[in-house]
């Protein structure tokens, strides 16, 4: 977990809709300096969109997100992602994303869920959905109690708000989708997404100095 994690402060979250996408989209966040990368099990595109990560990019650490169900892991485990994601927690689920022994972020959204992660020996979490939760100042508020704990905010995370979250002692990285707009991937503007991308990597250079 904390190796693969160690230089990383902001992960795309990726919905792929298109396979033909998602190579051109993965060049653009890596060359605007962002190799780690999620994407979500939300479309029937999304194995493909993992497995051609993994097989043409492997200087990419392609995760898996969305997981909701055991077949979900075995699904993105067969397709080669190196981390797993899911929106929240059931101890069916965790239980098969831990046997993986691939590094593994649960959702939580209450203090009884983190927990009950801790319980697991889980001490990096996905905070989600981070914005309609509280936020920073949720986060501040769990900081004293969880000690040790470490929470990875997505859900309405942005540009505005990365540095905000990312200031905080128990934030070591955020999610969002925000450097690969819907628009710009569309329209296949890789540019603008290297663009984005190199200033969401500025955002965590910025506040691990």
């Amino acid at each position: 977990m904390h190796a693969l994690f160690r230089r990383t402060s902001v992960i795309p979250v990726l919905t792929i809709e298109r396979e033909a996408d998602v190579l051109p989209l993965a060049r653009a966040l890596l060359d605007g300096g962002l190799s780690v990368i999620e994407i979500t099990m939300r479309t029937a595109a999304a194995p493909a969109a993992i497995a051609a990560i993994a097989r043409e990019l492997p200087q990419i650490s392609v995760g898996a997100g969305t997981l909701q169900r055991a077949a979900d892991v075995a699904e993105a485990r067969a397709a080669g992602a190196r981390f797993l994601v899911s929106p929240g927690t059931t101890p069916e689920l965790a239980a098969v994303a831990l046997a993986t022994e691939l590094p593994y972020l649960p959702g939580v959204a209450t203090p009884s869920e983190v927990m009950t992660a801790r319980a697991l020996g889980i001490c990096v979490m996905k905070l989600f959905p981070a914005e309609a939760l509280g936020g920073v100042t949720f986060l501040k508020a769990l900081a004293p109690v969880f000690p040790g704990i470490a929470f990875c905010p997505t859900g309405g995370v942005d540009e505005r708000t990365a540095a905000d979250y990312l200031a905080l002692p128990n934030v070591p990285m955020v999610g969002g989708s925000w450097m690969a707009p819907r628009d710009a991937v569309a329209a296949g503007d890789w540019a603008r997404v290297r663009r984005l991308a190199e200033r969401a990597a500025a955002i965590g250079r910025a506040e691990a100095a």
